[in-house]
């Protein structure tokens, strides 16, 4: 079941949260827990706001007023939305990192070939030497002039 769903009755959501239902159309009224609504207008509370609800009555025994609750409701929703937000741009950041062209990194291998790499991995350096050395020009346009490797050390 999602958390969030608005399924409980007031008396039922009353019953679960330890409180009489006069008290949940009360924190309604004032906007401290905001139930959702049936087309009909009754009220029908997630489990969130069943958890919100358990959590007005510890902070309200321990002498915080319903104001200051309330703020500290607000900002916990926030904090919420906020880090649903920072999830979601991580994935797109992290998608674009391995879709932008360019961003991929290559490597040659010890026979000449080139590969990608992973960004996240490490190759072992080689200490072998390749020198690069013009071919031998023939004289006629269009031959290659390509460079061709001779291996050292």
């Amino acid at each position: 079941m999602d958390v969030d769903s608005p399924v409980f009755a007031i008396a039922v959501a009353a019953e679960l949260a330890g409180m009489h239902p006069q008290t949940l159309r009360q924190y309604d009224r004032i906007g401290l827990v905001v139930p959702g609504r049936t087309r009909g207008g009754s009220r029908r509370y997630s489990m969130r706001d069943i958890e919100q609800l358990r959590e007005v009555a510890q902070l309200s025994s321990e002498g915080m007023s319903l104001p200051a609750i309330a703020r500290l409701l607000d900002l916990e929703d926030e904090v919420r939305m906020l880090r649903r937000r920072v999830t979601e741009l991580e994935g797109s950041l992290r998608a674009e990192r391995e879709n932008r062209p360019g961003v991929r990194v290559f490597a040659a291998g010890a026979s000449g070939q080139v590969f990608t790499v992973g960004t996240t991995r490490r190759i072992r350096r080689s200490t072998e030497v390749v020198l690069w050395r013009p071919r031998a020009a023939s004289g006629e346009a269009g031959e290659d002039d390509t460079a061709s490797p001779e291996r050292a050390g």
